[in-house]
């Protein structure tokens, strides 16, 4: 395991009309990690990355760079480098002189910098476009441009801030993977800032999961994904049914007037919590067979799937399947005890997870309704 590179310790920021922004953020950050912080807008994740780079002071708190107190270290006396989603190249330098600027800004000799610059132009694939005008480049070899430039004076870090945000999707994708492909090879740690879950999910090491100025959650892609701490996570990685139950006891809980065998443990008996079960481990059955069987309202083609939705008893569920079931269809669904996810109650709890509202983004998230008696 690396060792500790950064500490977050107790940041607060409030702006003078009293609004808090980062509320008590406490984290650490691994050397040669590739952590991501994601959440909506406004939700601090920006606030952070300019505090860690010196761009910003916290109201109260400290940060620490391998170990000493930075938070009056400037950003250009940090080990620090910044890629913005707006690239802010230099129009009139061709490529090679764009990423050597920093190093002869430094007075490095010319030898080390046209050795340095080489390397830098492999390690993002753009050898031989040395002479090329940047303003000829498409957006994807621009954003290797931005990174060359700030990866070339060797930081211990690299800040990048919605750096893909103005690519179009193919584009996108492919960057993400140049991206992971770039950070394992130089062995920098990269602080990355999105509010794309599907980045976070495949690039990150770590993802810091944050709403309203806190961190909900912490862990790697898989954790996040699998093992939501609250509905807002929940809700905001990936589609999820989310529903009332009660946990009779360990490995035995209740929704929908039937109980159900999971895998969770460690809540009191007869406790209320969430219960979280993703779209698409969800098995459609004859309507006979079903643990819950219900009629299909909705379904919208996704090229790889459809998104189906099934009321049942008044709630909507989403269903992510490779058959399609047309509208008024009358279906079952088995549930499997791993796949069903249990949460304690939060002040989330209630605000996500019912698709009874359901559009093609979910913009429209409808409380949840939960009817039924028990079965056994």
């Amino acid at each position: 395991m690396s060792e500790e590179l950064i500490r977050l310790s107790d940041l607060t920021v409030t702006f003078e009309d009293g609004e808090t922004i980062l509320d008590h953020i406490n984290l650490y950050i691994r050397n040669k990690e590739f952590l991501t912080l994601l959440g909506p807008s406004g939700c601090g994740k920006t606030t952070t990355l300019r505090i860690i780079g010196g761009f910003l002071t916290p109201t109260s708190g400290d940060v620490f760079f391998n170990g000493k107190r930075i938070n009056d270290v400037p950003p250009y006396e940090r080990k620090i480098n910044t890629v913005f989603q707006k690239y802010a190249l230099f129009p009139h330098l061709d490529v090679y002189d764009n990423i050597a600027f920093g190093l002869r800004l430094a007075k490095l000799p010319e030898d080390e910098v046209d050795e340095r610059v080489t390397q830098m132009l492999e390690t993002v694939s753009l050898k031989g476009f040395e002479n090329r005008n940047v303003s000829s480049l498409s957006g994807g070899q621009q954003q290797r441009v931005a990174i060359a430039r700030a990866l070339v004076n060797r930081p211990q870090v690299l800040l990048l801030d919605e750096p893909l945000g103005a690519l179009d999707l193919r584009l996108r994708k492919d960057m993400q993977n140049e991206l992971k492909s770039i950070q394992q090879q130089t062995g920098i740690t990269f602080i990355y800032v999105t509010h794309d879950q599907e980045e976070a999910l495949s690039m990150s090491d770590i993802v810091v999961v944050m709403n309203k100025g806190k961190i909900q959650q912490i862990g790697t892609p898989q954790d996040i994904y699998n093992e939501p701490k609250n509905a807002f996570v929940a809700d905001f990685i990936g589609e999820s049914n989310i529903l009332d139950g009660v946990m009779l006891e360990d490995c035995l809980v209740k929704f929908f007037g039937r109980r159900f065998v999971c895998v969770d443990k460690g809540f009191e008996k007869n406790e209320p919590v969430d219960v979280v079960i993703r779209p698409e481990d969800v098995d459609i059955v004859p309507a006979e067979e079903g643990h819950l069987s219900g009629t299909v309202t909705s379904v919208t083609f996704k090229g790889v799937h459809y998104d189906t939705i099934v009321d049942f008893k008044g709630f909507k569920w989403l269903i992510q399947t490779t058959d399609f079931y047309p509208v008024g269809s009358f279906i079952g669904i088995r549930l499997n005890p791993e796949d069903i996810h249990i949460m304690h109650k939060s002040e989330y709890s209630g605000l996500y997870g019912d698709y009874s509202s359901y559009s093609a983004e979910y913009d429209e998230i409808a409380d949840a309704a939960e009817d039924g008696e028990d079965e056994e």
